[in-house]
């Protein structure tokens, strides 16, 4: 059940530490040869973290609590008396949490961004590592827990619940991809003469 979680978790950690050793690897880079050049990678990475959790906040805000059709163990465990939907409840709080521990991770990565020296600050860097974290968020959450795992459907009451989580899939490609064009209209800035 905290398959998803976990992978995505991973992820966020994956991030964060290959973002701390490419900052470094191209600090060091810039530092030899190519002085006034700026790193991406810190503000990406931070993006990207931010963007998973605030992609599970708007999963979780819009699908299971105000739509109330997507829950984290609908298909598992109905939500059609008390006792399910109290359990179900339970799960996207403990969801939320998870969603929450990892905005703030990325928080952390943005702060840390003051810090350091020759790195980038973007609006396009910022927006299409936010979006590219929301597609990340969904192609993984969709996959384990809509596909393999069967936790939930996007929508529970329908007569082909994997028309709606095939759906979701190619929605969350269309926003991976929108993150990716974002990025390649980034240009890498200069600074200094």
């Amino acid at each position: 059940m905290l398959s998803a979680f976990l992978v995505l978790g991973l992820m966020v950690a994956l991030l964060s530490a290959l973002s701390a050793k490419r900052h470094r690897a191209r600090t060091a880079l810039l530092n030899g040869n190519l002085v006034g050049e700026t790193s991406p990678v810190p503000l990406l990475t931070a993006a990207m973290v931010l963007g998973i959790g605030l992609g599970g906040f708007i999963d979780g805000i819009f699908f299971h609590q105000i739509f109330q059709v997507h829950e984290m163990l609908s298909n598992k465990i109905p939500s059609t008396d008390y006792v399910g939907k109290s359990v179900n409840m339970f799960w996207d709080g403990i969801f939320h949490f998870f969603c929450l521990m990892v905005v703030l991770t990325g928080i952390i990565l943005l702060w840390k961004l003051l810090q350091r020296k020759n790195t980038e600050n973007s609006g396009k860097l910022l927006s299409g590592g936010l979006v590219l974290g929301w597609g990340l968020f969904n192609i993984v959450e969709g996959i384990i827990n809509h596909h393999i795992l069967k936790l939930h459907n996007v929508i529970e009451i329908s007569e082909n619940p994997d028309t709606g989580n095939f759906i979701f899939l190619g929605i969350s490609a269309l926003i991976l991809i929108a993150g990716a064009l974002l990025l390649r209209g980034h240009r890498g800035h200069r600074i200094g003469p």
